[in-house]
């Protein structure tokens, strides 16, 4: 009862946010949607500050007026997220266009899912961003449902294959649970578009395991048990830690170390938003771009 609103969380697709944010750069941009709490942390975004935006908190990345749908980190380049479907990626396309501008050298990812997939502002991004040649990467994490809606019942065909009508590659990467597969993926389409060679449309398809949003209750199973079950075998948490262990990459032990330093974190992030306070109603206008009604008056 802590976090007001509604909170949708990413458990699950943990290798597509952290792929594809480990292949940005520091500098680079990236905009979200409103599943995106993880994707500051994979772009270097201190705990603390988002734990304590999505309690609302003075401390917050937006000094607790973002909240869990529209919490923002221009330090890391993380642009915001929002709850409106699809509304970042003209956002992220805006952005690469004044990296073009500007001749900076930055990219942009505009992260959004199967259900924006089929919004129209996707496709007149994807086209301005081809007729000019923007460095935009439109990444499609397909969760495979809108809500309880099924991605096939309202989605036509392959969404990476709509890129070439656009000028530009489209790859789907149809293992989302491995994070070096969407690594390679991203870091391919980052590349490119450094280079000064334009756009490209990744898809990812991947799972959440919990809710569309915590504590919502739909009163139907739209998903089938075992298609769930078989998803949560494939953590991609899990799974990466076979690998770095199969591999010789790192030792059990280290791994729960670094678990423990991890977890230690976290229980930091709360102790410093259980501690910090909620912004004074003096600053409720600070911001805006608009005046008080009492200062029109």
């Amino acid at each position: 009862g802590q976090i007001p609103g509604t909170v949708h969380t990413s458990i699950g697709q943990e290798a597509q946010v952290v792929g594809a944010c480990m292949a940005l750069g520091d500098g680079d941009y990236m905009s979200g949607n409103h599943r995106s709490h993880g994707h500051p942390i994979g772009k270097g975004s201190p705990l603390g500050p988002l734990m304590a935006e999505l309690v609302g908190k003075a401390t917050g990345v937006c000094q607790g007026k973002g909240g869990s749908l529209h919490l923002a980190d221009f330090a890391v380049g993380s642009l915001g997220e929002s709850g409106i479907v699809g509304s970042s990626i003209p956002i992220a396309t805006g952005a690469a266009l004044s990296s073009k501008v500007l001749g900076n050298g930055k990219v942009s990812l505009a992260f959004f899912g199967d259900g924006a997939a089929n919004q129209g502002c996707l496709y007149e991004a994807m086209n301005i961003s081809g007729v000019w040649n923007l460095p935009v990467i439109f990444l499609c994490e397909n969760n495979q449902y809108a809500l309880s809606t099924p991605a096939h019942t309202v989605t036509s065909g392959v969404i990476a294959d709509r890129a070439p009508g656009f000028g530009m590659p489209g790859v789907r990467v149809e293992d989302g649970q491995d994070v070096l597969a969407v690594f390679e993926a991203v870091t391919t389409a980052v590349e490119r578009a450094r280079r000064g060679e334009g756009p490209s449309l990744v898809e990812v398809v991947t799972y959440r395991f919990n809710e569309h949003s915590e504590g919502l209750r739909l009163g139907t199973d739209y998903r089938d048990a075992e298609e769930k079950a078989a998803w949560v075998e494939r953590d991609p948490i899990v799974l990466f830690r076979r690998h770095l262990e199969r591999e010789g990459i790192a030792t059990a032990e280290e791994l729960d170390a670094l678990e423990a330093e991890v977890l230690a974190e976290v229980d930091e992030a709360v102790r410093f938003t259980d501690e910090s306070p909620y912004p004074d109603p003096s600053v409720a206008f600070k911001d805006l771009y608009t005046e008080p009604i009492g200062a029109i008056a």
